[in-house]
């Protein structure tokens, strides 16, 4: 509670759970735990994020609901079974993507490649 009320980059503030509790409906759950909300008019829409405060843990169906780009809120029927689950921003982490370490990966596994080239002497 403590948290609540003296950070904002732990989840909702004080501020936020009051203004959910008033004004708010829930309008549904994402599979990371992040809960969505609208006020009745539906002229505002937010999400309260289940753990760190990160906007690319919103996936881009809910992203769609939350800008108004979509008037319904996503479904798992809408999910095409082609499509990947979402992935937030790795940059930062140790799985982020590297040109460096890509680069000599490429180059470790040509050196192992067991085709040897011919030279004439031989």
């Amino acid at each position: 509670m403590l948290r609540e009320i003296f950070t904002w980059w732990n989840g909702q503030t004080i501020g936020t759970r009051i203004w959910s509790y008033f004004n708010g409906v829930l309008v549904g759950t994402d599979d990371q735990g992040n809960k969505y909300y609208k006020n009745k008019k539906d002229t505002k829409r937010w999400v309260i994020y289940s753990s760190l405060v990160e906007s690319t843990l919103v996936n881009p169906e809910w992203n769609n609901w939350l800008r108004y780009t979509s008037l319904s809120k996503p479904s798992e029927s809408e999910k095409h079974d082609w499509q990947i689950n979402h992935v937030p921003n790795l940059t930062g982490t140790d799985a982020a993507y590297d040109p460096e370490n890509s680069k000599k990966e490429m180059k470790s596994v040509a050196k192992n490649d067991d085709y040897k080239k011919w030279s004439p002497k031989d």
